[in-house]
């Protein structure tokens, strides 16, 4: 079919680029708007063999990927704090944060804090879950600015940063809910910017291959972002060691399909970080 294209494409082009000769005498023919009109169709038509077909999707992603049988909520906090002032910020953190993860007077709960150890230097990372979704976040954010004690901790948390960021996110239906896990442990926070418009995708072939990663109990939560950084994607593990960490990666590759995994989601991927963190005293998540 796509010679048959390009033979009519070439004698269309024959007969525009020859003149059209009568008594000897060579008429240049006006047909170029025709021609143009007709090659434009035909390339157009001939292009269309080759592009893929997006399906049309009835629904956010967020309610194709998200969990139905809850309304769970994630917060991720990134705090780069000053490096002289990182002892003072881990202190006032272990004082005042837990007793608001303790507190049922806010629906929400501390899922884990701790600092990084490979990655970006001097960052504390905390993670919060409001079970009720938006609602309870608003209900916490106007309780807290009621709290005196929040407030100054507000206050002189700001004194030690340099920046902070944070962004909202849902959990997808396939991971487990992030729950409290003795330790010690280190964590690693694999963070991923997808192509815009891949996240379907992407989660299609990870319900699959988190089955390849759940024999030593490494994964703790996935995550995927809904305001901030969009298109973000976070997978949150835990490890006895760096060593545990290699050994758990590597034996993934025996499995009959993660490689074709991997193959496929590499494509969708702009940018990727992996963080190795170590709790704090106080994380939930040991």
């Amino acid at each position: 079919m796509a010679n048959r294209v390009l033979q009519k494409v070439g004698n269309g082009l024959k007969q525009t680029r020859n003149g059209v000769q009568r008594n000897g005498q060579v008429i240049l023919t006006i047909r170029s708007l025709s021609a143009s009109t007709n090659r434009n169709r035909e390339d157009s038509w001939f292009k269309s063999l080759f592009v893929r077909k997006v399906d049309p999707r009835k629904d956010a992603h967020s309610q194709l990927l998200a969990k139905k049988e809850d309304t769970n909520l994630y917060k991720i906090q990134f705090h780069n704090v000053k490096p002289e002032c990182l002892d003072a910020y881990n202190k006032l953190c272990e004082e005042v944060l837990p007793s608001i993860n303790a507190d049922s007077h806010y629906p929400c709960e501390l899922i884990g804090t701790w600092n990084t150890w490979y990655g970006e230097q001097d960052q504390a990372v905390h993670l919060w879950r409001y079970r009720g979704g938006y609602p309870a976040l608003t209900e916490v954010m106007n309780k807290l600015r009621q709290n005196k004690e929040f407030m100054e901790y507000r206050n002189e948390r700001g004194k030690m940063l340099l920046s902070r960021r944070n962004q909202l996110l849902l959990e997808f239906s396939f991971w487990n809910e992030p729950n409290p896990r003795p330790g010690p442990n280190i964590y690693e926070l694999r963070s991923y910017q997808l192509r815009p418009g891949t996240m379907i995708e992407w989660g299609n072939y990870w319900a699959r291959a988190i089955e390849f990663r759940q024999q030593n109990s490494e994964a703790v939560g996935g995550f995927f972002s809904q305001i901030g950084s969009l298109y973000m994607v976070h997978h949150l593990w835990a490890y006895k060691d760096l060593q545990s960490r290699e050994d758990t990666r590597n034996a993934a590759w025996q499995h009959e399909g993660w490689d074709e995994v991997v193959y496929y989601t590499v494509p969708l991927i702009q940018h990727m970080e992996s963080r190795i963190m170590i709790p704090m005293k106080t994380s939930p998540l040991k």
